[in-house]
């Protein structure tokens, strides 16, 4: 954390969210804050509070809140929750006086002030006299392809902040090192917590530093290219290839070949089979032997599907595979087409290639088609694979997949 810790002991930071970014951002933001997104090592909530020292919150779009509810403040900061802190912009938001805003371009994305003035400013159309624009313009997720394709940056900032000043378990003689132990700041380049266990993996450094997180296992036969950031309790099994920039969240298990994919945390690629440049929710299965294209066969730039468009949409990008909204799960010996959104609580298997849209709480095969998941089918399936987690599934969920169930409901 940095000097501006002590101002932040007397302010609180809200990471809000707007329409516009909520649906741009779907099917990952369906079912949490755009604050609560991981990208790099810590989800955005988490680089605020490591920078700041601030005590973050986060304002999401009206559904959510039941779960995800504001706390209690006077007057706060008020942030956009899609934009990726930096140092810079940590220190130009905590400068605010009461009242002053920044934007980017003619969006609102800080504010200093109480909570019913703040929602006085979105009513209004967030035009104030004393907004001015960022000195310098961070990085911002518009959409869901922003969270892998900025991965490596985040990663490699993130990572100072978890290790300054920290020890690290020493990296046992049974592993490989590719590259030097200490990066050029002097820090380990491989950094391993308590009760993590890294055995006969060849780790390349080269590139950026790797994070194993404590209680993770990275298992023998594994290579790994940095960066690249493990979570707690997550598993890497045995033969497997990960290239980063990847982001494995928390009680995870991947293996098999994965390159530049960031998983929130509670969701499984357990064996053989390739992801790339991909994003997985929460509570996701991808079968054996499934594998996901990121490259089209002729080299064009990708499109991918747009849930405010209700249509395709042009990234300009080369490289894209899968998007995958929370409780889905894929068959064994999946194909997926590149660039394929799929919503939540999806149910696909069989053989051939789906479409590359499925819309939530779809069940089905590419042969015969989709059909209806309901609610009740659904409910049951996520308290049986949440309860392996000692996880519960609560009202707030159930009245947020409803929601997600009324607009799945659109696009079928």
């Amino acid at each position: 954390m940095n000097e501006n810790q002590s101002s932040c002991d007397r302010i609180d930071v809200v990471l809000f969210d707007s329409e516009k970014r909520h649906a741009d951002l779907l099917p990952l933001s369906f079912t949490r804050p755009i604050a609560e997104f991981r990208i790099g090592i810590l989800s955005i909530k988490e680089k605020w509070q490591w920078i700041s020292g601030c005590n973050c919150h986060t304002l999401p779009v009206e559904y959510l809140r039941l779960k995800f509810p504001l706390s209690p403040v006077q007057e706060a900061l008020f942030v956009a929750g899609w934009i990726i802190p930096d140092a810079g912009f940590v220190d130009e938001v905590i400068d605010l006086s009461p009242a002053q805003a920044l934007s980017i371009g003619d969006e609102l994305v800080a504010y200093r002030g109480t909570l019913e003035d703040f929602l006085a400013l979105l009513a209004g159309g967030n035009v104030t006299d004393n907004c001015r624009p960022v000195s310098t313009v961070p990085d911002v997720l518009t959409f869901a392809f922003d969270i892998f394709r900025l991965n490596h940056k985040g990663i490699v900032a993130d990572y100072p902040l978890l290790v300054e000043g920290r020890e690290t378990l020493p990296l046992s003689p049974s592993n490989t090192l590719i590259g030097e132990y200490r990066l050029p700041d002097g820090l380990p380049s491989v950094f391993i917590e308590e009760g993590a266990c890294v055995e006969g993996a060849i780790i390349n450094v080269k590139d950026g530093p790797v994070f194993i997180a404590r209680d993770a296992e990275v298992m023998e036969g594994a290579c790994l290219r940095g960066p690249i950031s493990l979570g707690s309790h997550s598993k890497i099994n045995m033969g497997a290839k990960i290239y980063g920039a990847t982001t494995i969240g928390p009680w995870c298990k991947v293996g098999g070949e994965i390159n530049n994919v960031v998983m929130f945390g509670y969701s499984n690629k357990a064996h053989d089979g390739f992801l790339g440049n991909a994003v997985i929710g929460e509570w996701c299965n991808i079968g054996a032997g499934t594998n996901a294209s990121n490259l089209k066969n002729d080299y064009s730039k990708i499109r991918l599907w747009n849930y405010p468009r209700h249509t395709f949409m042009r990234t300009d990008l080369q490289f894209c595979g899968l998007m995958m909204g929370d409780h889905s799960k894929i068959g064994v010996n999946c194909m997926l087409n590149t660039a394929t959104v799929i919503g939540v609580g999806v149910n696909l298997h069989g053989s051939g290639f789906p479409r590359p849209f499925i819309p939530s709480f779809s069940e089905g095969t590419p042969a015969a088609g989709f059909s209806d998941v309901p609610l009740k089918k659904f409910y049951e399936i996520a308290e049986r694979v949440m309860s392996r987690r000692g996880v519960a599934l609560t009202t707030a969920d159930r009245t947020i997949f409803e929601r997600v169930y009324e607009v799945a409901s659109h696009f079928k």
